[in-house]
């Protein structure tokens, strides 16, 4: 009998973990963790225009290419794609039409989202209000791989806990921080020599921000504290009191728990020491 309800616990505890898709899990992701309107939601000079929230702006401008994190309201194009093709579109970077889509939308790691976190963000884009905020395509002056991998059958995500292999999944397919805090090379972030050793530049109103080192390592976050460094993710404020730059998305990642937020920083605190510059 024992065994048998030992059984039934385990099974009770992985199915608490393993949550099916929902609006509220949606929401969660895209207006937490996922900060999908840091992108998305054209900004003012006063801060977000929530009126239009996920209207789509203009995140990038340079000789490379004009980049534009689309309208993805149902007020935009993406209102006549199905869950499946909306679902493609974000997971694999492949639209309706067959055409990819490019940088900087992180989809070298959103295919590591697991199915019922990527239908609970569809889900959840169904409910916003509707934008009519226009918005173009992005404009590409480099090419474009045909993919960005083989189709995807299905991912599932490790179980919700504190643990080192929910925060990686935090860290990287959900809220890509690794891919901001890691240097580009020539093919892509260089996550096997620079994994997280910062370096990344971002060109904004503000000037020029650069993403700092994550790793152990005293040019990193050696001599922070876990509440130090979930200040500076959620408030963006150092421990001296100074202020971070854009464009970190803090007030999404202040809408984090506790417990996400003490996964991440978990498996910050075990990745490999390495300088700046690698």
């Amino acid at each position: 009998m024992r065994m048998i309800i030992n059984a039934f616990i385990v099974s009770f505890t992985a199915l608490a973990v393993h949550a099916e898709p929902s609006v509220e899990r949606g929401e969660y992701l895209v207006r937490g963790p996922a900060g999908c309107g840091n992108c998305h939601t054209p900004k003012t000079a006063n801060g977000p225009d929530m009126t239009n929230e996920l209207g789509g702006f203009l995140v990038e401008k340079n000789p490379a290419f004009e980049a534009w994190a689309v309208n993805i309201t149902p007020g935009a194009r993406v209102a006549d794609w199905s869950d499946e093709e909306l679902a493609r579109a974000i997971r694999e970077g492949i639209r309706p039409d067959g055409s990819v889509i490019g940088p900087p939308m992180p989809i070298g790691l959103y295919r590591g989202l697991s199915d019922d976190d990527l239908y609970s963000i569809v889900a959840f884009l169904r409910t916003v209000p509707a934008s009519q905020n226009e918005t173009p395509y992005s404009t590409y002056n480099i090419p474009l791989p045909p993919a960005y991998g083989p189709p995807i059958e299905s991912v599932s995500a490790p179980p919700q806990a504190v643990s080192v292999e929910y925060g990686e999944y935090l860290a990287g397919p959900v809220a890509h921080c690794i891919e901001c805090h890691t240097p580009m090379g020539d093919k892509g972030p260089m996550f096997d020599t620079h994994l997280g050793v910062g370096g990344f530049e971002f060109h904004g109103p503000w000037g020029t921000s650069v993403s700092p080192n994550l790793t152990t390592h005293q040019d990193g976050l050696a001599g922070y504290s876990d509440e130090d460094i979930k200040a500076m993710i959620t408030q963006g404020i150092r421990p001296d009191g100074s202020r971070m730059l854009p464009p970190m998305g803090y007030p999404h990642y202040a809408a984090m728990t506790e417990n996400d937020l003490d996964a991440v920083v978990l498996y910050l605190r075990q990745l490999p020491p390495l300088p700046n510059g690698g």
